[in-house]
């Protein structure tokens, strides 16, 4: 009787009129969309959207803070763009295009928020100052929220461009470290509410703030932040579910490595009296392994099913292929062991680091030394 009257109500039960207006919010603007541009669409897309719909809804509903960055982000998103007037040169014109909300403004913006909020992460770790922890989560949720500003508004802009070279902001090198950002961003945000623990956040946001140094450099010295049409290949539905689902893949690994950073330290004795117990990071990184490898497979699935599409074969052992299914090996038998075996402590903390490495090659290091079918972001 006592376990009856502990466990939660169901789903419905729990929610609140704000979770139904956030529902209601979504689901005018997924068919506002459909019936304004639903004439552009194929049967997919149309698919996709409409999916997106429930799936958007009851993540807002399990993870409430999702609710009022989708609505925010919307809201200023739909604010910039109704700036432009239908003219990109506003973007040098209009003082929050030009300064604040246009897609490269916002980018930059969320360039600066993160290297604060690394800076604050590590001054409020090192005071213990819980002040100061909180402000770094403020600044991080600020960095995110631009971040998708960015993007949002990107998408936009590449319409105003041209109707054949408007397409989702997923694209090419610049678009997905920027995507990379945010989504390791906002699983560590979530694992920190979780957890109810900011003291990480001094790690995690060094692989995040690595990731805006390469962006600040791919920009200035490379010019890459400007808008290029899509190569043929490209030029798929496909696109808008692999490559989401392939950085979550990413953004989960590299969280786990940094992770294992705080592990081996905590182990070590070094800042350990400051970072969570040894369990609560263990789990961290085996929940973060886990969702990570979901989401990778399904991407792995999704791009075979791509190739079939575009290339006439599920597999052609091109070096990125190769490389994701080494990715993928390595964290099932870090899954396996954990699991299967119970094996626990040092060794899987170093596995953790040490696939960081693997997962950034797999990223970005055969853009840079390997050519193949999927050489569309070389530096």
């Amino acid at each position: 009787m006592e376990l009856a009257l502990n466990q939660p109500a169901p789903l419905l039960k729990r929610l609140s009129w704000f979770d139904w207006l956030f529902s209601a919010i979504v689901a005018v603007g997924g068919l506002y969309t459909l019936s304004r541009f639903g004439e552009y669409m194929d049967i997919y897309e149309k698919g996709i959207l409409l999916t997106a719909i429930p799936a958007i809804s009851v993540f807002g509903w399990f993870w409430k803070p999702f609710r009022v960055l989708f609505i925010v982000v919307g809201a200023i998103s739909l604010f910039s763009i109704s700036q432009y007037q239908g003219n990109l040169a506003r973007m040098e014109e209009a003082f929050f295009l030009k300064y604040l909300i246009s897609s490269q403004a916002a980018i930059m913006w969320m360039c600066a928020l993160f290297s604060l909020a690394t800076l604050s992460y590590w001054a409020g770790l090192l005071s213990r100052s819980e002040f100061t922890l909180k402000t770094a989560s403020i600044l991080t949720w600020s960095a995110v929220t631009l971040g998708f500003i960015g993007l949002m508004v990107r998408w936009y802009e590449s319409y105003l461009i041209g109707a054949d070279v408007g397409h989702i902001p997923v694209s090419n090198l610049y678009e997905v470290f920027v995507l990379f950002c945010l989504i390791t961003a906002m699983m560590y945000l979530y694992y920190e509410a979780l957890y109810k623990t900011r003291q990480l956040g001094a790690l995690v946001l060094l692989v995040i703030t690595a990731a805006v140094g390469f962006i600040l450099w791919y920009t200035f010295d490379r010019g890459a932040h400007e808008i290029q049409p899509l190569v043929p290949a490209l030029k798929s539905w496909w696109m808008k579910l692999h490559v989401p689902a392939n950085f979550i893949g990413y953004g989960s690994f590299s969280l786990s490595a940094m992770l294992g950073v705080g592990y081996l330290l905590a182990d070590r004795g070094i800042l350990a009296s400051r970072l969570p117990k040894q369990e609560v990071i263990d789990d961290m990184m085996y929940k973060s392994i886990a969702i990570g490898f979901a989401f990778f497979t399904i991407a792995t699935i999704l791009g075979a099913m791509w190739a079939a599409e575009a290339w006439g074969g599920y597999w052609s052992w091109d070096p990125k292929e190769t490389w994701a299914l080494i990715v993928w090996l390595n964290y099932a038998a870090w899954l396996h062991i954990r699991l299967v075996k119970g094996l626990r402590g040092p060794m899987l903390a170093w596995w953790a680091v040490i696939g960081l490495f693997v997962t950034t090659f797999a990223f970005l290091g055969v853009n840079m030394f390997l050519s193949g079918l999927h050489s569309y972001g070389t530096l």
